[in-house]
């Protein structure tokens, strides 16, 4: 009878031809900078979008009180989507403009994206309050005059949508990071030299006793 003993296989030693790990660069760093300061530098453009495109709420002064022309309107609302809408957009423009310039990814450049997209969507939106209508309705009905209507100033009401630019971007540049990069082919290893083959251990079997 013949018994095989075969050893519990030990785990995987780290192969030491493998590709090490790649180390962060001052140019990785520069990069994230750049995209940081290039992408919050276009928070002017949402801004102005933002002014161009929303729709407008109006009022109108009968001399003593200033009222909403249209109590109905629901131009606020629609003012906060169109904000959170090219704030969108314009993550997933910023999102493929950084993959396409640099597709090698990299954590300073999603950093760098990241901060630079949160203080875009802070700018546009600061930037969009200073070019529409003054906030000062009173000054506003005294220079339209009695019944004339005249244009509020621009409301963020939902302050959420501050964030659908960081946001879009992040997550837009990481998906296009995981589907269109470049990944390196994994190490071989040769097992043969790794470990020792198995030993068999062997029960003699006894002679046949000879026959009368």
């Amino acid at each position: 009878m013949t018994e095989a003993v075969t050893p519990p296989i030990p785990p995987s030693p780290v192969d030491p031809s493998g590709p090490p790990p790649e180390k962060l660069t001052a140019a990785d760093f520069r990069d994230g900078a750049t995209v940081c300061l290039v992408v919050g530098v276009a928070g002017l453009l949402l801004g102005a979008l933002w002014v161009w495109l929303a729709p407008r709420v109006q009022y109108v002064s009968n001399g003593e009180a200033v009222f909403l022309r249209n109590s109905e309107s629901e131009a606020r609302i629609g003012s906060d989507g169109t904000f959170f809408l090219l704030a969108a957009g314009l993550g997933l423009l910023s999102a493929a403009g950084t993959f396409l310039w640099r597709r090698r990814g990299g954590v300073p450049l999603v950093v760098g994206l990241a901060f630079g997209s949160g203080f875009a969507a802070l700018v546009g939106w600061r930037f969009g309050l200073w070019l529409a209508p003054s906030p000062d309705l009173g000054a506003a009905a005294l220079k339209a005059g009695k019944g004339v209507p005249f244009d509020a100033p621009l409301q963020l009401l939902a302050h959420g949508a501050l964030l659908a630019w960081p946001m879009t971007a992040v997550l837009a540049h990481l998906a296009l990071t995981a589907l269109w990069t470049p990944r390196d082919p994994a190490p071989t290893k040769d097992w043969a030299g790794v470990y020792p083959p198995p030993h068999v251990h062997a029960t003699p079997t006894p002679p046949e006793p000879p026959r009368p």
